[in-house]
């Protein structure tokens, strides 16, 4: 047969968005037949992801903002050179760039559930990649990777760990912080390191053969032309001081996003306390409002230093804007779905059943199921907080009253809310990182699979065990 005729005859998912919105139709559908909840009508369905982007409406112009900010930072030049200086430095060595990365995301996720602010790091870790010699599933792997064991393996996240603390208490049951922290970096480093190896193996097979690649031809041109533009690959950018100076000033930006939405009071450091005469909210509490008008501010800093005139600064934050508009629909659209389950009650209905299912358990039974209820809750609502302050005053005495412990109940909410994660496609973080990096849903789903699979058994041996030893 001939191979063309072949390949149109082979399955490929649909868009990002049709697969979304078929999730929603099906959530929809599903509650017509559930007895205690809320029937959805036609309607609601209609207004799923006009919904989902009221409620995300504060992370869509957050990513908006952010490629206006890419387009002034692109259009000075300076990321060419220095990208292109980084990886003349690493020449042979630019594998070193995976774990050093994947280890600084995860650092951000353990310490403060580094997600949505990984998407600000997308367009410029995939054009690092690309040029060292690898591919786009790299950088997604890296960035998303990366972050998310930190995530999975939270130690004073605020919005997981905090959060979780904060609704038992509510019910009356005290947390021994410690070991949660304990066990979080035990997940945390496990996952980590699975995520390491499999991401550079993968790069060194690149290096090997770009045959290699998991991508289709498609998805690598989008992204070579995205990323690298039509100019000749021979085409060396000067780093000039005045670029030097952008790119500090670009790395600034950045510091600065990360140390204003660590809770620094929580932690007891209050040296941040008086720094809100910027935008009204001292540095720790600020969130994508602060954030996203940090970002304007720096794009026209950025183009005043560089000399670049008002007109071009304006024309060039547009542009970028404008490159970010279906990343920003594809959050909405994920977030309809949570809303969808939210106002039907199938949310509750959820884990009600969830929580009926768990009684009578022996420890290690006990942990594997509420680990994989962890993970089918998170599909649906990918908010950790709010998952938190669902869940928590149900799993809590639950737990405690078949004699296990509350704490390791936080760390399987978070192993289980950090796997699914990694995947999902009701994750705005998920969508949004791979529509920048023009990576396919499908894609992503066939090289994640055998990492997912070897982080949850590492993750229910370390919760297993945890759970015997931990009364």
């Amino acid at each position: 047969m001939d191979s063309t005729l072949r390949k149109k005859k082979s399955f490929t998912l649909p868009s990002a968005y049709t697969v979304l919105l078929i999730i929603t139709a099906l959530i929809a559908l599903s509650t017509q037949f559930i007895p205690g909840v809320k029937a959805a009508k036609f309607a609601d369905l209609v207004m799923a992801p006009i919904n989902g982007l009221n409620e995300a409406i504060d992370i869509a112009i957050f990513v908006l903002l952010i490629g206006g900010f890419l387009g002034v930072t692109t259009k000075t030049g300076a990321l060419d050179a220095g990208i292109g200086s980084v990886v003349e430095k690493l020449q042979g060595k630019e594998l070193i760039l995976i774990p050093v990365l994947m280890f600084v995301f995860s650092l951000g996720g353990t310490s403060f559930g580094m997600a949505e602010e990984t998407i600000a790091f997308t367009a410029l870790v995939t054009t690092t990649m690309i040029v060292a010699g690898f591919d786009p599933l790299v950088s997604v792997g890296t960035i998303i990777l990366g972050a998310g064991s930190g995530v999975l393996g939270s130690t004073v996240n605020p919005f997981l760990v905090s959060t979780s603390i904060g609704a038992l208490k509510g019910v009356g049951i005290e947390v021994n912080q410690v070991i949660v922290i304990a066990t979080g970096i035990a997940l945390w480093l496990s996952s980590l390191l699975i995520s390491i190896y499999f991401v550079m193996k993968y790069a060194k097979s690149l290096q090997k053969d770009k045959k290699a690649t998991l991508l289709s031809q498609k998805e690598i041109n989008e992204a070579n032309e995205t990323f690298l533009g039509k100019k000749n690959s021979e085409e060396v950018v000067e780093f000039t001081t005045k670029r030097r100076i952008v790119l500090g000033l670009f790395a600034l930006t950045f510091v600065v996003m990360v140390a204003a939405v660590i809770p620094w009071e929580e932690f007891g450091v209050t040296i941040f306390s008086k720094t809100d005469f910027l935008t009204g909210s001292s540095l720790g509490s600020w969130w994508f409002s602060e954030l996203g008008m940090w970002f304007v501010i720096m794009a026209v800093i950025i183009g005043v230093v560089y000399k670049m005139k008002e007109n071009e600064i304006v024309a060039a934050f547009m542009e970028g804007a404008a490159d970010m508009v279906g990343v920003a629909l594809v959050i909405g659209v994920s977030k309809g779905i949570s809303v969808m389950m939210t106002t039907t009650g199938l949310d509750t209905y959820v884990l009600n059943g969830a929580s009926s299912l768990l009684s009578g358990m022996s420890p290690i039974v006990f942990t594997i199921v509420a680990f994989i209820i962890y993970m089918t809750l998170s599909f649906f609502i990918p908010s950790t907080s709010g998952l938190a302050g669902l869940s928590m005053p149900i799993f809590g005495p639950l737990a405690i009253s078949l004699g296990f412990s509350s704490e390791v109940i936080i760390s399987i909410f978070s192993a289980g809310s950090g796997l699914v994660n990694f995947v999902t496609p009701t994750s705005g973080v998920i969508m949004g990182t791979l529509a920048i990096a023009k990576v396919d849903y499908e894609s992503w789903v066939k090289f994640v699979t055998k990492i997912l699979i070897a982080i949850f058994i590492a993750s229910a041996l370390i919760l297993s065990i945890a759970m015997m030893v931990i009364k």
